[in-house]
């Protein structure tokens, strides 16, 4: 329920995972809502052709799970009425790594919900069209945005609509999260001033993913598996987890030049040459549904907005248009989740102030860098292992590498530490609570015996 609106209406480009969010969390603080979406907007939980890895395995990591869970009342019901699969993250997740095939199953109490990225989309958007002061605007195409001469404010974004024609939007707030960040750079590029910081780590990866039906004698010790390799392999190699509609998704991963088949025996060849059988023994004899799809990701890339001083006012970037995850480690939509929890806190932190949206981006920026640093870590580190990946490495990467080895080991044996990794991993704490004094003497100690 609004109480009182600092503003009369903004505008989010792009209806996904990061925009639906986001919108939520403006719906509060202004009367009108409005955002543009180009695609077409299924009326279930199918795919659609603006989501190009919709098709692929999708996560929504516990911390994401909570943060819509708070931003919507009632989510993880919804979800559960829609038909997504339980897992029990400590338990129900056979997670083979080397040394650990599998590592110890334990009920830590983290639960996730698995399905279909066009079922979570769907929900989501269910929600947010239950809002009377947010319009959801198909067939729109968000151009560029107008602002003042010395490019200090943006006032208004100018669009095609599904009409073909141009319209303007006058707006107090624009929230970029279409992903491309076009908007943000076109208007920095016009008013002269620098293009943010970026950071970039070239993983090169493509993956293949096939969806089969859950045969009758399909294992009962397990609901999902994570295989890895060793970092300097690539890390993770396949992925396989529940769907509705009583399916699995499998995700095959190749690293810097190898390409998963799109074939079905082709598909099940590579399966097979996987590190363990588990994979392939559970979808030797299972039906394929539909065909095999593939997508490629060049570079995890983030960019620094925080470090900018004098941002465009009334305009935010937002989710991938501030930092594109790796997709194998599952964490964007669920950082967007967090981000648009965020911006609601901020929005309301700043709402009583004689000018509230002057302070909304400095502030926006600084929290959503210090979110951003644990997901980032958490897949920088064994990205930078691989010796092709391109990036800057940090000096004390092996270092880096040797601890978390040290520390994996440790949580095998300790289920206190295992259900820590469990948390930071899941964005439930950041990663610095990985290096506690204490912590650390016991995974050196653990190192030093190896």
């Amino acid at each position: 329920m609004m109480s009182s609106p600092i503003g009369k209406r903004a505008v989010v480009v792009g209806a996904g995972m990061a925009g639906l969010p986001a919108a939520r969390a403006l719906a509060d603080y202004f009367e009108q809502v409005v955002v543009l979406e180009r695609d077409t907007l299924p009326l279930d939980a199918s795919h659609r052709t603006g989501i190009p890895q919709g098709r692929h395995a999708h996560a929504l990591l516990v911390g994401g799970q909570r943060a819509l869970g708070d931003l919507f009342p009632g989510f993880e019901q919804d979800l559960a009425e829609a038909g997504a699969v339980p897992v029990n993250a400590g338990l129900d997740f056979r997670l083979e790594r080397p040394g650990y095939d599998p590592f110890p199953a334990r009920d830590l109490g983290l639960v996730v919900s698995a399905m279909s990225r066009p079922l979570i989309e769907l929900t989501v958007r269910q929600r947010v069209r239950q809002h009377d002061n947010i319009t959801i605007r198909e067939h729109c195409r968000a151009l560029d945005v107008t602002a003042s001469p010395d490019g200090a404010t943006v006032f208004a974004i100018r669009l095609q609509n599904s009409d073909g024609k141009n319209e303007t939007l006058a707006t107090d707030l624009i929230v970029d999260a279409s992903g491309r960040g076009h908007l943000i750079n076109g208007i920095l590029k016009s008013a002269g001033r620098p293009a943010p910081e970026e950071s970039l780590i070239g993983v090169d990866i493509t993956y293949a993913t096939a969806v089969f039906a859950v045969p009758d004698d399909a294992p009962t010790d397990w609901k999902a598996v994570l295989l890895l390799n060793a970092p300097a392999e690539g890390g993770l190699a396949a992925v396989m987890a529940p769907l509705e509609r009583n399916r699995w998704i499998v995700t095959l991963v190749g690293h810097h030049g190898e390409k998963p088949p799109c074939d079905h025996d082709g598909f099940l060849a590579y399966a097979q040459q996987l590190r363990t059988p588990t994979i392939y023994d559970a979808i030797k004899k299972a039906e394929q549904l539909g065909e095999i799809v593939r997508f490629g990701f060049p570079a995890s890339l983030r960019r620094h907005f925080d470090r900018i001083d004098d941002f465009p006012r009334g305009l935010l970037p937002f989710g991938d248009s501030i930092c594109r995850f790796n997709p194998v480690y599952g964490q964007g939509m669920s950082v967007a989740a967090q981000e648009a929890q965020m911006l609601q806190e901020v929005l309301q932190h700043h709402a009583a102030e004689p000018d509230p949206l002057a302070g909304v981006a400095p502030a926006f920026f600084a929290q959503s860098a210090t979110l951003i640093e644990t997901p980032w870590a958490l897949a920088a580190t064994p990205d930078l292992a691989h010796p092709k990946t391109v990036g800057e490495r940090p000096e004390d990467l092996d270092q880096a590498l040797e601890f978390t080895e040290g520390l994996v080991r440790l949580a095998a044996e300790d289920p206190a530490v295992h259900k820590l990794l469990l948390e930071v991993f899941h964005l439930l704490k950041p990663q610095d609570v990985l290096r506690e004094p204490d912590l650390v003497e016991r995974v050196k100690a653990v190192v030093a015996q190896a």
